[in-house]
Formats: structure tokens, C-alpha cells, sequence
């Protein structure tokens, strides 16, 4: 079966640069993808607005509802940013596995409501604001509420992610203290599935971090973060290629706020800034990868550069093998 669906219509421009280029890195085992898809900025370069209209203009209803199978004709893979919010249900799971080719992967963002210590005080969260999660790390809910309603769909899964963000003294006073919970849970974890973890943390990035993924076969997420060294520092360490497959996630320039990058990059047509250092460390992650013949799972957002497909492309473009 092939990795791409076949779609009827001539791809956009960009589209179909990228297409047969990810479908050959796919075939080695690398993975480029983004984070989400639902991006109108993408009309015209990888999505065929002529697709989404109805009476004559554009239907952001049909839009959000249908490209993702537009999508999975060019990139061979997705992070869902969305289930880090949520819980998705069983029938949401069919639906959204339905609506790709069977090769095409998802790797997922693991809910918030496992990897959350204590509840930020923003209005979304209601009564629980500022609460202690009593389901932070149990490994018995994630089971229950996450990889179960998954395992149908085990052989379209890159890595599940856990996220963790920035965590205060009170909650662990030093990164020994989330090891210690970090380990058992990890090791309480259904098999099946492929783990990694992401850390904000900069001073949590140490060599016993590492060896305790690597004694899991946990990937550490290369991850291109505001307060994180850049990807080509992280990239430089040889203990951070901690499991037998590399996820790396290129989200934040270091030093720029979330907020300052959508407000600066919306809607996210094109390149507005280039993130020399995040490229060029994507590119000997991949290296590595393609060394040690494992599988690297590459996703980018358009909060790095203005917009993913794009700098997808340049550092394709840049790579030498």
C-alpha cells in the first residue's frame, strides 16, 4: 500500500515539491511532519482551496472537517497537539484514524490531565485552578483513559509524548525529585506503545535524566523551546539518543514567547524569521538517526519560523544525504 493516498486534482505548488521528497525519507524510516493541520494559511502551497468551497467561497466548516486527507497526500505523519486537552473518546479515535491511509502515523500528545502537577490558575481550567492533579503521573489513568481505547490503533502510532512543563520548587525542589516520580511511572507503563518525554526544564536535562529514559527505552524530545538549549546543542549530546527510535519537536525560537510568535507569525503563510540553529540541528538528529538505523520522528510548528511546510523544506533542502 502506498504511503500518500492518491488524490484526483494537481497538488499545489509546494505540495508537490515536498511530496515525493518525504515520501523517500519516509521509505528510510524519517518522518516529517507538523504539529496540527487545520491551517487556512496552507491554502494555496498544500491545501487546494477549490477542495473546501461551497456556494462559491471558502467553507472553514468543510476545511477544518476535511483536509486532513489533503494533508496525509504530502506529509507522512502529525503530532496531535489537540489530545493534550482531552481525552478523546473511542469514536473520535475511529473517525480520525479513518480519515488517513493506513501507513500514515499520529503521534500524540499525551493529556495534560496526566502530566500537570498542579493546575494553572487560567480561567479554562474553572474550580480546579491552582488545584493539585491528583492524576499527575498515574500510570492507571493514562492506561485506562489513553493507550486502551488506542491499542486498536498501535500500528498507526509514532510516539506518545509526555509533556512536561516548567515545575516550581514546591512541586519538585530539585530534577532529582521528578526522577524519582518520574521513574516508577514510566516503568508502570503499558507495553505496546513508544514513549518520549519532553522537558522545559533546562536544569532537568542532566545525565541521570537520560540514563533513566535510556533504561526505559524512553526517547528524550528534542525540542526547540524558549527556555531550552537549541536543537543543535541538544543534538551535540550523545546520551540524549536515548531509546531505539528519536522524536524531535521544533516548536518556539530560544527566547521567544508563545504569544509573541503568534502574534508575529500569523497566519502562517510564509517564513518570517529563519531559525538557522533549529535547521541545521534537525538535520544531524536526522543524521543520527539515519547512522544508528532507527526511526526519527521529526514534527515542526509554524511557531518556529511563520510556517511549517516551509521550513520542513529547508531543512530537506539542506541535508546532505
Amino acid at each position: 500500500m502506498s504511503l500518500f493516498p492518491d488524490l484526483d486534482d494537481d497538488p499545489p505548488p509546494q505540495a508537490a515539491r515536498l511530496a515525493p521528497r518525504l515520501r523517500a525519507l519516509a521509505g528510510r524510516g524519517i518522518y516529517f511532519g507538523t504539529s496540527s493541520w487545520k491551517y487556512e494559511g496552507w491554502i494555496g502551497s498544500i491545501y487546494d482551496e477549490a477542495r473546501y468551497r461551497t456556494r462559491g467561497k471558502l467553507s472553514k466548516k468543510k476545511f477544518e472537517e476535511t483536509c486532513l486527507e489533503e494533508y496525509a497526500s504530502t506529509f507522512p505523519t502529525v503530532c496531535g497537539d489537540f489530545a493534550f486537552y482531552q481525552f478523546p473518546s473511542e469514536r473520535y479515535w475511529a473517525t480520525l484514524f479513518g480519515s488517513t491511509p493506513e501507513p500514515f502515523t499520529f503521534g500524540l500528545k499525551v493529556p495534560e490531565d496526566i502530566t500537570v502537577a498542579t493546575w494553572p490558575g487560567h480561567a479554562r481550567y474553572g474550580g480546579r485552578a491552582g488545584e493539585k492533579n491528583g492524576h499527575f503521573l498515574d500510570a492507571a489513568t493514562f492506561d485506562r483513559h489513553f493507550a486502551r481505547p488506542l491499542r486498536p490503533y498501535r500500528g498507526r502510532l509514532g510516539p506518545l509524548i509526555f509533556e512536561f512543563g516548567t515545575f516550581n520548587k514546591s512541586t519538585f525542589p530539585t530534577p532529582g525529585d521528578f526522577h524519582a516520580a518520574l521513574d516508577p511511572f514510566l516503568k508502570a507503563l503499558p507495553e505496546g506503545f513508544r514513549y518520549a518525554v519532553e522537558i522545559r526544564d533546562p536544569e532537568y536535562l542532566t545525565p541521570d535524566h537520560l540514563d533513566l529514559l535510556g533504561a526505559r527505552n524512553v526517547a528524550h524530545v528534542f525540542n526547540a523551546w524558549t527556555r531550552m538549549p537549541g536543537l543543535e546543542d541538544q543534538a551535540r549530546l550523545p546520551d540524549a539518543y536515548s531509546a531505539d527510535f528519536t522524536v524531535v519537536r521544533a516548536l518556539l525560537k530560544k527566547g521567544r514567547a508563545y504569544e509573541q510568535a503568534v502574534k508575529s507569525f500569523e497566519p502562517y503563510r510564509a517564513i518570517r524569521e529563519p531559525d538557522e540553529d533549529a535547521r541545521e540541528g534537525m538535520r544531524r538528529i536526522v543524521a543520527r538517526a539515519l547512522e544508528r538505523k532507527i526511526p526519527a520522528f521529526l514534527f515542526v510548528n509554524n511557531r518556529l519560523e511563520g510556517n511549517a511546510p516551509s521550513t520542513i523544506e529547508a531543512v530537506v533542502d539542506g541535508m546532505t544525504a
